[in-house]
């Protein structure tokens, strides 16, 4: 049986943690890890489906670990770009993004993602 899970759930931290201005950008590093364990404990609300979730962070907020439930990568350079990587590598999986980043939800959905908005994590 194969255990991996049905859905790869792509999130764009700094475009989500960035959605809501409470002082994030004081201790970025911190407001990652706060979404981390969010995801980590609420998942993505209204998704039905077993997901595999993956937190992309960049700049400041790299240093961020993974935990279970959430892997979280440091993007070398643009997050915009290692997350169209990931999109990439996972041609023919269920992926959605979540990001509100227009030009990086054109990018990913020319590689067949879905994508949704910050609040799909965040309420």
């Amino acid at each position: 049986m194969d255990d991996t899970p049905d859905l790869l759930v792509i999130v764009d931290g700094a475009n989500v943690v960035g959605s809501v201005p409470d002082g994030w950008w004081r201790d970025r590093r911190g407001a990652a890890e706060r979404l981390r364990d969010r995801l980590a404990a609420d998942g993505v609300p209204r998704l039905a489906e077993r997901a595999e979730i993956v937190l992309v962070v960049e700049g400041a907020a790299r240093g961020v670990h993974t935990v279970p439930g959430v892997r979280v990568e440091d993007a070398p350079g643009s997050g915009d770009d290692h997350i169209v990587g990931l999109v990439g590598q996972a041609a023919g999986r269920p992926t959605l993004v979540v990001t509100a980043d227009r030009e990086l939800r054109r990018r990913v959905t020319e590689l067949g993602a879905e994508v949704t908005g910050p609040r799909a994590v965040r309420d």
